[in-house]
């Protein structure tokens, strides 16, 4: 009989933000994301203490997973961030950011929890009402009919990571390559329901940035196509394919469980081979021009397809299945004991080898109406090809979203500083219904929108990592950032651009630094001036959802009272 360990009592920890051990790692967290933040961020090196491969990044994507805590105080919130990435793809550190400083500044403000809630909901609501209204003044729409916008807004994604290092006619390349790929994937003339299509994309280290490239329909790898004349006119509209998903190797194992009677003196490994060669003799005789399966092909197959003109791809792997199908309309075979119907055929309009430096790969251009298209992605290194990569896929979610909502929101920190402006004053137009709405004092109710108003204004100031200052215009409370040398008394005289780029400074121009006590005023909105073009966006769905997500999250955090951890 096993011996019986008596069970260690659960560990319970009273009001968890009253912890100095998780205040610190907090405190941590924040100034490590911050530091993280925009054009200018700080990259960060993520590796085990055994060694292994080096990670290095400032993705929230990537990061986050990275970081482990033995606090579930702090997985907690760190959770919450990650499901809103893997959700909208963008905005994770802003939404990190803003809901760490939430937590500071309730804390520092000396509200119960309970006030700072309510609080904090209603002001969450009037940001929400604002920026879904049509005249909000830090929103933009988006003009399908010009693609201006849209490769501003890929840009200001791909800009934003600057482990990729791209310079900036790369980051232009990238971007517009990317609303090019998004545009591929977006179905014409399609009616009833519409589904989006997929772009693969494939990694080429060390060629230049500039090389990378979009193809509309597939590039699969065919190191072996010596056989293939490129000269020869594969371009017989359209040309017959067949997809096996059973592996064409010639195993016993590859036949399935089960017993087996094999008579004396059969060689099981020729029967298997013959019966390969009948499914060879069957698709010339149906005219096949393309042969393609997910695993092995036997090299005696190989050789009699390629005998009579038809082009094999081998090894083509799970994670093209799909996408294959969806091109050609065929449907994966997944035996070799039958005839092949004739309905599991496909078609592909034409084919192309495209030579990628060392790689040789089989363009299969699709049919008009098909939305699959390739993008192939070059850089100089890995860790750069490897952020980049991801960077170009979270761009790609990032413009889909804009087919929901085809709005944007002014980057560069106008947006945070706009709402904060807007908060400020609207919350003070009202008070005696608040008050009563809320059941708070009017000390409450001004230490709780100073503290929310100072969160978001601390998020546009995290954009800034030279030493330089953050201010605001108080005439349309607009972001911008002036160098450390610039004093006090010349910030008025410091010319340059906003933030998002859409105001020019003047010397008449009154301006105040963040995070600190000025008269509330209404941020009066710019003039609709079409000429001027923001040169920053962000994601209008992404935002509007990180900045809920931040809030709430920062709302649980604030409600916990106890954290009770098994410690068997």
């Amino acid at each position: 009989m096993s011996r019986l360990v008596k069970k260690s009592p659960s560990l319970c920890t009273d009001l968890p933000l009253d912890n100095s051990d998780i205040c610190t790692k907090l405190y941590l967290l924040r100034q490590l994301l911050k530091s993280c933040f925009g054009p200018t961020g700080r990259l960060k090196q993520v590796h085990n203490n055994i060694g292994g491969h080096v990670l290095t990044t400032s993705s929230s994507s990537v990061l986050l997973p990275a970081i482990s805590s033995s606090h579930s105080f702090i997985n907690l919130i760190k959770t919450s961030i990650l499901n809103h990435v893997s959700r909208f793809s963008d905005c994770g550190l802003f939404a990190a950011i803003l809901c760490l400083s939430l937590i500071e500044q309730a804390k520092q403000s000396g509200l119960s929890c309970n006030v700072a809630i309510r609080l904090n909901k209603h002001l969450l609501g009037l940001c929400t009402g604002y920026l879904q209204q049509d005249d909000c003044g830090c929103k933009v729409k988006l003009d399908f009919c010009s693609s201006h916008n849209l490769i501003t807004l890929a840009c200001s994604i791909i800009s934003s990571k600057p482990a990729c290092v791209l310079t900036e006619s790369e980051a232009l390349h990238i971007s517009k390559l990317a609303v090019q790929a998004f545009l591929l994937t977006v179905p014409c003339h399609c009616p009833g329901e519409v589904s989006l299509g997929k772009t693969v994309t494939i990694s080429v280290e060390g060629h230049p940035v500039l090389n990378s490239a979009v193809f509309p329909g597939l590039l699969v790898e065919a190191p072996d196509v010596s056989g293939i004349d490129e000269s020869e006119n594969l371009r017989l509209n359209p040309l017959r394919m067949v997809l096996f998903s059973a592996s064409l190797a010639g195993d016993l194992s590859e036949l399935g469980d089960g017993t087996f009677d094999v008579h004396t003196g059969v060689d099981t490994d020729l029967q298997i081979l013959d019966q390969l060669l009948e499914l060879v003799k069957q698709v010339v005789e149906d005219e096949v021009k393309l042969f393609v399966c997910q695993k092995v092909i036997h090299p005696v197959v190989q050789q009699h397809l390629k005998s009579h003109g038809i082009i094999v791809i081998e090894r083509l792997g799970i994670h093209l299945m799909e996408t294959l199908t969806q091109l050609t309309g065929a449907q994966p075979v997944a035996t070799l004991h039958t005839t092949i119907p004739a309905k599991a055929y496909g078609e592909v309009r034409d084919l192309r080898i495209i030579h990628f430096g060392s790689r040789t790969m089989l363009h299969l251009h699709p049919p008009p109406e098909s939305s699959i298209c390739t993008m192939i992605i070059c850089h100089r290194n890995e860790t750069m090809l490897s952020e980049l990569k991801v960077v170009f896929q979270k761009t790609e979610h990032v413009l889909r979203l804009t087919l929901r909502e085809p709005s944007a929101l002014l980057g560069g920190g106008c947006t945070e500083t706009h709402l904060a402006a807007y908060v400020r004053h609207k919350s003070m137009q009202e008070v005696p219904e608040t008050l009563a709405a809320l059941g708070c004092s009017q000390t409450e109710l001004l230490l709780g929108v100073g503290g929310f108003c100072r969160s978001l204004e601390s998020v546009a100031a995290a954009l800034e990592h030279d030493g330089g200052n953050s201010l605001m215009d108080v005439t349309h409370a607009h972001h911008w950032t002036h160098p450390a040398d610039v004093t006090k008394e010349h910030v008025d005289e410091s010319l340059g651009f906003c933030g998002c780029g859409l105001m020019e400074g003047s010397p008449d121009q009154r301006r105040t630094y963040l995070n600190t006590n000025y008269a509330q005023f209404s941020p009066a909105p710019l003039s609709r001036d079409t000429t001027v073009q923001p040169r920053v966006l962000d994601s209008f769905t992404a935002k509007f959802n990180a900045l809920q997500v931040a809030v709430e999250t920062a709302n649980l955090a604030l409600d916990v009272r106890y954290l009770i951890q098994d410690m068997n």
